[in-house]
C-alpha cells in the first residue's frame, strides 16, 4: 500500500512490525486492488474449445451455448460469435468463443433508467385484469411488466428471482449451465473491462501468467504444469484455471514425392500450383462495385475437396496432356502444430489464465499464487527449463504502478497542504495544530472502511427499511478510487482547523491576553463564535456526499469508494473543533509562561 510504502522508502519496515501485522488481522477487506470493477449490466464468457476442433462442431456448441445461457430468466439477451474478422488486430482462433450476455436489471427500470413503482395491496401487485399476484408468481409465470398499474407510491418490481441476490449469482447460473464436456470454463469478464486488459496486457482475463520461451512445446508443457499448481491456491477458483493449449491444432501435410513427379515430367511449381488452385483458392480478378471491391476466387467446388480422399483425387495435367490423380505425386500425413502464435517482447509468449474467489482482492491472490508456485520451485516440485521464464500480468500489473505513484503522490500533497497552512499563520506551531485535522480525518476513513465490512453495520432487521441496501454496504478493498478520496479528504479536513485557528489569531490580537484567565477567556469567546460557522462548513461536506453513497447505477462502484473516507473523516474530523483551541490555548499559556520568566 502507499503508507507502507512510503516508509519502507526512507528505510522503516513497518510491515514486519507486530503493530501491522495485528492490523491486518483487525481490519478485513484492506487488501489492495487496482479499481473496484465497474457493473456493466453485461457480462462477455469467452470459453475455449479444443484446438482439434473444427467449424462445424464450433459451430454447433455455440449454437448450444447461446440457447442454455439465454433459458437463464435473469439473461435478456446472448450473443455468441467465434473465430474473427477479416483483421489483424483480432487474431482470435475459431475455438475460442465470445458470447455477450445481457441481463435485466434487478428492478424494472422506466425510459429515464430510474426504478418504477407499481401498484400493490398487501404485498401483491394489482394487474391491469383485477386480479392480485405476488412478484414471485409474475416471474414463475412469466407475466409481463406491461399488466402492472403504474403508481408512484406503490413497490418496485424484481426482475430477479429469490436465489438471485447479486450479479455474481448470476454468473454462477451461467458457468453452471455452460458446463459443455469439450469446452473449458472462463473466469468472471465484462465487455469492455475485458476490451481494456486484453489492449493492455494481451490476455482475456484480469489475472493470469506470461510464459515466455523460445520453444512453444516447452512453453506448453511448463504452462500446464503451472496449471495443476494454481488449482491448488485455495483463494483461486480452480475450475477458471486454463493454460494455452498452443501446439495442438491438426495440420494436413503435402509431401511432394519428387522422383514421382519427374516420371510424368512435372515440376514442384507446377503441382503447387494445381493444389493451390483446386484447393486453396486463387484470385483471378477483382469487381468493383461502387466503392467496394470484391475479389473472384477460382478453387473446386466444396464437395471436391472437404476431406483427404476427395482432395487426393484432384487431377494434375501433365505435359504430355494426361490427368494424374494428386494421390500418386504427394504423400498425405497429418501432423500437430500451433493453432496460433503469440510473441511479446521478442519472445513466444504462452498463457496461464485464472480468477479469484468471490470477495478477494486480485493482489492478495496474486500473491497466493506466487508464494505457491515459489515453494514448489524451492521444493523442487516444478523445475522451470532453460530459456523459460514467468511473469504476472493483468490488473495486478496496474496496481502495482499506481502504487508506486501514489507513494510519492500521498505524502507529496501531505506536504503541500502543510506547507500552505505555514504560508497562511506563519507558524510552525499553529499549522501543526491545524494539520492535527487530517491525522484525525485520516483515522476517520479508515474507521469507516473498516464498518462496511463489518455484519453488524447499518444493519437493521425491517425488510422495508435496510439500510446497508440503502447504502449499498459492502466490501471495500484499498484501491486507486480510495486513495483518491483520500486525497481530497486531506484537502478539506483542514477547513474548520483553519476558520478556528484564523478566528483565534485574530482575538489574541485584538485582547492580547497577559493572564492564565484571559487566556481561557479569549479562547472559550472565539471558540463559542466559530463552533456554529464549523459544524455548518461540515455539515454541508457530510451531507453532500449522502446522494453519493445511496446512488445506483454506472459509476456508482467507482464513487461510492471515493466518497466512503471523505464521509467517515470529515465525521471525525469534528473533534478539531476542541483540539485546535486547547492546543491554541496551551501554546498562548506557553508563551506567557516564557515571557515571565524572562
Amino acid at each position: 500500500s502507499p503508507i507502507s510504502g512510503a516508509f519502507n522508502s526512507i528505510g522503516i519496515p513497518v510491515e514486519q512490525g507486530a503493530i501491522w501485522r495485528l492490523g491486518m488481522g483487525i481490519f478485513p477487506g484492506m487488501d489492495d486492488e487496482f479499481m473496484p470493477s465497474l457493473d456493466e449490466g453485461t457480462f462477455l464468457l469467452m470459453p475455449t474449445s479444443m484446438p482439434h476442433a473444427g467449424m462445424a462442431h464450433n459451430k454447433e456448441v455455440i449454437q448450444q451455448l447461446d440457447m442454455l445461457v439465454g433459458a437463464i430468466p435473469e439473461v435478456d439477451m446472448v450473443v455468441g460469435k467465434l473465430g474473427r474478422a477479416d483483421t489483424a488486430l483480432d487474431p482470435a482462433p475459431i475455438s475460442m468463443y465470445e458470447n455477450i450476455i445481457q441481463y435485466k436489471p434487478e428492478f424494472y427500470l422506466d425510459e429515464r433508467g430510474h426504478r418504477q413503482r407499481f401498484q400493490t395491496s398487501n404485498g401483491l401487485f394489482q394487474l391491469r385484469s383485477g386480479t392480485m399476484m405476488s412478484n414471485r408468481e409474475m416471474l414463475e409465470q412469466g407475466l409481463s411488466v406491461d399488466m402492472l398499474i403504474p403508481d408512484e407510491d406503490g413497490s418496485y418490481f424484481r426482475n430477479w428471482r429469490d436465489s438471485i441476490q447479486s450479479a455474481d449469482d448470476i454468473w454462477n447460473e451461467i458457468v453452471n449451465v455452460a458446463d459443455i464436456p469439450g469446452m473449458t470454463s472462463a473466469p468472471k469478464l465484462q465487455p469492455i473491462e475485458t476490451r481494456l486488459v486484453m489492449l493492455q496486457t494481451g490476455m482475456r482475463a484480469s489475472m493470469g501468467i506470461k510464459v515466455y520461451g523460445s520453444d512453444l512445446d516447452t512453453i506448453e508443457s511448463f504452462g500446464r504444469s503451472l496449471e495443476q499448481i494454481v488449482k491448488t491456491v485455495p483463494t483461486v477458483k480452480s475450475e477458471s484455471v486454463f493454460a494455452d493449449r498452443i501446439v495442438g491444432k491438426p495440420y494436413l501435410l503435402l509431401e511432394i514425392d519428387r522422383h514421382e513427379i519427374a516420371r510424368y515430367g512435372l515440376t514442384v511449381d507446377d503441382v503447387q500450383k494445381h493444389i493451390s488452385v483446386a484447393v486453396g483458392g486463387r484470385q483471378l480478378t477483382s469487381t468493383v462495385e461502387g466503392r467496394e471491391r470484391f475479389p473472384v476466387t477460382l478453387r473446386y467446388p466444396r464437395e471436391l475437396r472437404n476431406d483427404p480422399e476427395q482432395m487426393m483425387r484432384v487431377l494434375v495435367t501433365t505435359p504430355s496432356g494426361d490427368n494424374v490423380p494428386l494421390g500418386d505425386l504427394v504423400d498425405l500425413e497429418y501432423q500437430q502444430g500451433p493453432q496460433m502464435i503469440k510473441t511479446e517482447d521478442t519472445f513466444l509468449v504462452g498463457y496461464v489464465l485464472f480468477d479469484k474467489s468471490a470477495g478477494l482482492s486480485d493482489v492478495s491472490v496474486v500473491n497466493d499464487v506466487q508464494n505457491m508456485i515459489q515453494h514448489h520451485i524451492e521444493t523442487g516440485l516444478l523445475n522451470v527449463p532453460n530459456g523459460v521464464h514467468f511473469e504476472f500480468s493483468g490488473s495486478y500489473e496496474s496496481q502495482q504502478r499506481a502504487a508506486q505513484r501514489l507513494q510519492i503522490i500521498v505524502p507529496l500533497a501531505l506536504g503541500l497542504i502543510l506547507l500552505l497552512l505555514y504560508l497562511q499563520f506563519r507558524s510552525w506551531s499553529i499549522a501543526g495544530m491545524v494539520f492535527c485535522g487530517v491525522a484525525m480525518s485520516f483515522a476517520g476513513g479508515f474507521i469507516l472502511l473498516w464498518c462496511v465490512s463489518q455484519d453488524w453495520f447499518l444493519y437493521t432487521p425491517f425488510e422495508s427499511l435496510n439500510l446497508r441496501d440503502i447504502f449499498h454496504i459492502q466490501l471495500t478493498n484499498l484501491s486507486v478510487a480510495v486513495w483518491v478520496g483520500f486525497v481530497a479528504l486531506f484537502g478539506i479536513a483542514t477547513d474548520d482547523g483553519v476558520l478556528m485557528g484564523t478566528y483565534l489569531e485574530q482575538r489574541f490580537a485584538q485582547k492580547k491576553p497577559s493572564t492564565q484567565t484571559e487566556i481561557w477567556d479569549t479562547v472559550v469567546t472565539a471558540g463559542e463564535r466559530r463552533i456554529t460557522p464549523a459544524i455548518m462548513t461540515s455539515a454541508t461536506t457530510i451531507i453532500a456526499l449522502l446522494p453519493i453513497l445511496t446512488s445506483t447505477g454506472r459509476g456508482a462502484d467507482i464513487m461510492i469508494p471515493m466518497a466512503i473516507p471523505v464521509f467517515g473523516g470529515m465525521v471525525v474530523a469534528s473533534i478539531t473543533y476542541f483540539i485546535v483551541p486547547v492546543l491554541y490555548s496551551w501554546r498562548a499559556e506557553i508563551q506567557m509562561t516564557r515571557k515571565e520568566g524572562e
